[in-house]
């Protein structure tokens, strides 16, 4: 019971280890459908349960831990816990359920069951920000609930109702979480190393400090939106190439501003670089398996999913969970051993193209180093999510 109540005295806890148990279970069930095993294969699309789950599912239980966190910090009302986090779990495995077995189940209840979870996350998330009178995060809002809205078009194309909408729904579900991990990162990553460098005592005057300039940011922003788009109608128009490149080079210049090679030696926040630094070289890959190469689309997508979002996502539960208990912001050995792992498995992924007949092994051995990743995390972080931290009761 002691544990139950230390997992709903803050979003963040449950949802984070939920998030990182929901990344093992989904690799490994499309691991054994792959095989030709496991509930997975009797689905239609066995492609697209992978891709929603991982979406849907694991991302958005991540999402969920984050701004139900942050929220009090940004609005300075009460967080959200006890019995409402608790029915918002509910919320989720039901989805996760219905989703495995989907095969067998009405299409329309699927879809009902599976829209509970991001429903009821709008619904709290938005409350607190509206009735906090937190604009400047509105637009955060915008963007949970554009999660939400994307969840109901992929169910109304899995049903049938309208052809291919389900495939569209998470071509744009990827591309709006690139463009939520780039405004938050665009916010924290700069404040977290200029606090960090200003605490070792290596910033020597405020010109040297990690620089963000409104131009950068917004034609950032713009860019990211545009290419999601382009890259989702259009992904072999030139145009979605070129956009493609522009989008690389302002990740890439916007990253050059925020001294990460000065972290090297806090790899709590150096993750954090090397986690954006993938969207850089995600857009670029994108723009050159569009413009004229054999680079396969959808391993040049890899980079952003599992590079952009799968990176940023461990290097940031790794890092809430700890400033969030009141735990001295250091990473563990193994945690460094995560980060080592799940930056080969990217690498690995993305190099798959080139090894011939050893193509699928690098896929099955991409899958282990990501279940080893948040393995770790979970190893690492259960004790840490499910007792009380250093400032709690």
């Amino acid at each position: 019971m002691q544990i139950i109540s230390q997992l709903l005295s803050y979003a963040f806890r449950p949802f984070f280890l939920l998030g990182a148990l929901g990344a093992i279970m989904v690799m490994t069930l499309w691991s054994l459908a792959l095989l030709g095993y496991g509930p997975v294969t009797t689905l239609p699309m066995p492609i697209f349960w992978h891709a929603h789950e991982m979406l849907f599912g694991f991302v958005m239980a991540v999402v969920a831990g984050f701004v139900l966190t942050a929220v009090a910090v940004w609005t300075g009302r009460t967080r959200l816990y006890g019995a409402p986090l608790g029915w918002l779990i509910v919320t989720w495995f039901a989805g996760r359920v219905v989703m495995i077995a989907s095969a067998a189940l009405p299409g329309l209840f699927v879809a009902i069951v599976d829209m509970l979870f991001p429903a009821l996350l709008v619904f709290f998330f938005a409350r607190e920000v509206i009735g906090g009178g937190s604009r400047r995060n509105y637009i955060v809002v915008g963007m949970v609930a554009a999660i939400g809205i994307l969840n109901a078009v992929y169910h109304v194309g899995a049903t049938g109702w309208l052809a291919d909408l389900d495939r569209t729904a998470l071509l744009l579900m990827i591309h709006v979480v690139l463009l939520l991990i780039s405004a938050i990162a665009g916010r924290i990553v700069p404040s977290f190393t200029a606090n960090w460098l200003r605490g070792q005592g290596l910033l020597q005057a405020e010109h040297e400090a990690p620089r963000s300039t409104n131009g950068v940011e917004v034609a950032t922003l713009f860019m990211t939106l545009l290419t999601g788009c382009l890259a989702t109608f259009v992904p072999a128009s030139a145009a979605t190439g070129f956009a493609a490149l522009l989008t690389a080079a302002l990740h890439a210049l916007r990253l050059s501003r925020w001294r990460g090679l000065a972290t090297r030696s806090e790899p709590l926040l150096f993750i954090l670089h090397v986690a954006y630094f993938w969207l850089p070289v995600g857009y670029l890959l994108m723009a050159w398996s569009v413009l004229g190469t054999s680079y396969p689309p959808v391993v040049a997508l890899h980079a952003l999913t599992m590079g952009a979002i799968g990176m940023t996502i461990l290097a940031m539960i790794t890092r809430v969970s700890l400033g969030h208990t009141g735990r001295p912001l250091h990473a563990a050995r193994l945690v460094v051993v995560a980060y080592v792992l799940m930056t080969l498995t990217v690498i690995v992924r993305l190099v798959g193209p080139y090894l011939g007949r050893y193509y699928m092994q690098s896929i099955e051995t991409a899958t282990l180093g990501w279940m080893f990743a948040f393995g770790l995390f979970i190893w690492v972080y259960w004790p840490i999510l499910t007792r009380p931290g250093s400032d709690e009761d």
